[in-house]
C-alpha cells in the first residue's frame, strides 16, 4: 500500500504545472560588433579561442606566483565556500519535492496488561506540487548556485589579472628607481663640476643651486621609488596570500617585455555573453523569473498526503504476522481565504525584482561592451605611443649629451644643460610608463573578455 501511495504521490507531483513566465534571453542592448576606426586594432572574424592565463602570461616566474595564489588567496577561499554553500542549498530546497519517510519501533510492558510491540513507518505531510511552487523554488536556488559559480570565476580571473598587473607595476618601479638613481648620480657629478667652476670664478652661484635642485629632486624620487617597490611587494604578498620567493620578481620592464601575449580582438560583441559577470547577471535574472512562479503558486491551495504503515502485536513472535499489519492514509488541503492582498502583493514584488534583475543584466552587458571597447582603443594606439616615447628618449639623450659637451666647452649656458637633463629624465620616465601601459593593456584585455578555460575547469 505504501508503495502505491508513494507512486501516486510522485505521479501527481510530476503532473504539476509551472506558473513561472517562460524565460527567453533578452536581446543584448549593445551594437552587434565592437567599434572600428583609427583608434582600434583590426578585428579577427573567428570566435573567442579557448585559452588559459598560461597561454597569455608566459613568464615562468609569474606563472609560479599565480599558481601559489590560486592555492593560498583568501578571496578565492571565500568564493569557494560561498559556492559550496549555494550548491548545498539547492539540495536542501530540492529535498522538499520528495516524500519524507520515517520509521520508529517501540516495546513496552505493563503489569497486568503484559507486553506490547510496535513498528511503524510512513510518509508525513508530503506536498503535491500541483502548481510548481517547489519546482520553481528549486530552479531559483539552482540559478543562484550558478550565479555563485560565475562569481567564483570572477574572483579567480580578477585575481590572476590583479597579480599580473602588480608584477608589471613592480618591474616598472624597478626601472623608475634605476632612472632616478642614474639621474641622481649624474646630478651629483654636475654639482661637483659646478662647485669647481664656482670656486674657479667661471660660474655663478645660481648654477650651483640649480644643479643642487636637480640632485635633491632625483634623490627624493629615489626614496619615493623605494617606497613604491616595498608597497608593490606588499600587494603581491596579499594577492598571493602567503610569503613568496622574491626571485620570482622581475628586474625591470625590458626583462618581461614580450612575455605577454594578446587575445586577438573579435568582431562580434556576442563574446561578452561569455564573461562571468554577465553570466552571473543572467542567472540571477532567471532566478527572479522562477521566483514569480513561486509567488503565483502561493495563491493556490496546498495539498498534502500522509501515510502510515505499521505492525503491532502483544507478542514479539507475532509482530511480523499478517494480523499485526496496520495501514492509514490521508490527505489535507490548505488555502488562505483572506490575506488582505498579501499574496498578490508578493507576486507584484517578484515581478518588480525580475524587472530590476533584467535591468542589471542589460547594464552588465553595456558595461562589458564599454570596458572591452576602451581596452581595444588603447590596444590600437599603444604601439604608436610606445614608438613615439622611445624616439623621444633617444632624441632627449642625444640632446643632453651634446648640450653637456657644449657646456663643458663654455659654449652652452648651464641653464641649457639643465633643461636638457630634465627633459631626458622626463622622457625616460614617460617611456617606462608607456611600456608598462602596453603590458598592462594585455592583462586588461584578458580581464575584459573574461574568458579563461582554466578558471572554468578549476570549479
Amino acid at each position: 500500500m505504501m508503495r502505491r501511495l508513494a507512486m501516486a504521490a510522485g505521479a501527481l507531483a510530476l503532473a504539476g504545472c509551472s506558473l513561472a513566465p517562460p524565460y527567453q534571453r533578452p536581446t543584448a542592448p549593445v551594437p552587434p560588433s565592437f567599434p572600428r576606426g583609427e583608434a582600434y586594432p583590426a578585428p579577427a572574424e573567428s570566435g573567442l579561442p579557448a585559452v588559459s592565463y598560461r597561454d597569455l602570461f608566459r613568464d615562468g616566474r609569474l606563472q609560479a606566483l599565480i599558481a601559489q595564489a590560486l592555492t593560498e588567496n583568501r578571496d578565492l577561499r571565500i568564493a569557494a565556500a560561498n559556492l559550496a554553500a549555494a550548491r548545498a542549498q539547492v539540495r536542501v530546497t530540492r529535498s522538499a519535492q520528495f516524500p519524507e519517510v520515517g520509521a520508529n519501533a517501540s516495546a513496552s510492558y505493563r503489569r497486568g496488561q503484559g507486553e506490547s510491540y510496535a513498528l511503524q513507518g510512513g510518509v508525513s505531510s508530503f506536498e503535491l506540487d500541483l502548481f510548481g511552487r517547489l519546482a520553481n523554488a528549486t530552479a531559483e536556488q539552482r540559478e543562484r548556485a550558478l550565479a555563485s559559480e560565475a562569481d567564483a570565476r570572477i574572483v579567480r580571473i580578477g585575481l590572476v589579472a590583479d597579480l599580473a598587473q602588480a608584477w608589471i607595476a613592480y618591474a616598472a618601479d624597478r626601472d623608475l628607481l634605476a632612472i632616478a638613481e642614474d639621474t641622481a648620480a649624474n646630478a651629483g657629478k654636475a654639482v661637483e663640476l659646478t662647485r669647481l667652476r664656482l670656486n674657479g670664478g667661471i660660474a655663478p652661484r645660481t648654477d650651483l643651486r640649480q644643479a643642487e635642485q636637480v640632485l635633491e629632486t632625483a634623490q627624493g624620487d629615489v626614496a619615493e621609488q623605494k617606497t613604491a617597490l616595498a608597497q608593490d611587494e606588499n600587494l603581491i604578498r596579499l594577492l598571493v596570500g602567503a610569503e613568496f620567493d622574491r626571485s620570482l620578481l622581475p628586474a625591470g620592464l625590458a626583462q618581461i617585455d614580450g612575455e605577454f601575449a594578446a587575445l586577438a580582438p573579435r568582431t562580434s560583441s556576442e563574446v561578452l555573453l561569455l564573461r562571468p559577470d554577465v553570466e552571473q547577471a543572467e542567472h540571477l535574472l532567471e532566478a527572479a523569473n522562477a521566483d514569480i512562479g513561486v509567488a503565483r503558486a502561493e495563491l493556490f491551495p496546498r495539498i498534502s498526503l500522509t501515510g502510515l504503515l505499521g505492525l503491532a502485536s502483544d507478542a514479539l513472535g507475532a509482530l511480523f504476522t499478517g494480523g499485526a499489519f496496520t495501514a492509514t492514509a490521508g490527505a489535507d488541503a490548505a488555502y488562505t481565504i483572506f490575506d488582505a492582498g498579501g499574496g498578490r502583493a508578493h507576486v507584484a514584488v517578484s515581478k518588480a525584482e525580475r524587472d530590476a534583475a533584467l535591468a542589471r543584466y542589460e547594464k552588465a552587458i553595456q558595461s562589458a561592451f564599454r570596458e572591452v571597447s576602451d581596452v581595444l582603443a588603447v590596444r590600437g594606439t599603444i604601439g604608436d605611443r610606445l614608438a613615439a616615447a622611445r624616439a623621444n628618449t633617444s632624441a632627449a639623450a642625444d640632446t643632453a649629451r651634446l648640450t653637456d659637451a657644449r657646456y663643458r666647452e663654455g659654449i652652452e649656458s648651464f641653464l641649457g644643460s639643465l633643461v636638457a637633463q630634465r627633459a631626458l629624465y622626463t622622457a625616460r620616465r614617460q617611456e617606462a610608463a608607456v611600456t608598462a601601459t602596453s603590458l598592462t593593456n594585455l592583462v586588461e584585455l584578458y580581464r575584459a573578455l573574461g574568458a579563461d578555460t582554466f578558471a572554468e575547469a578549476a570549479l
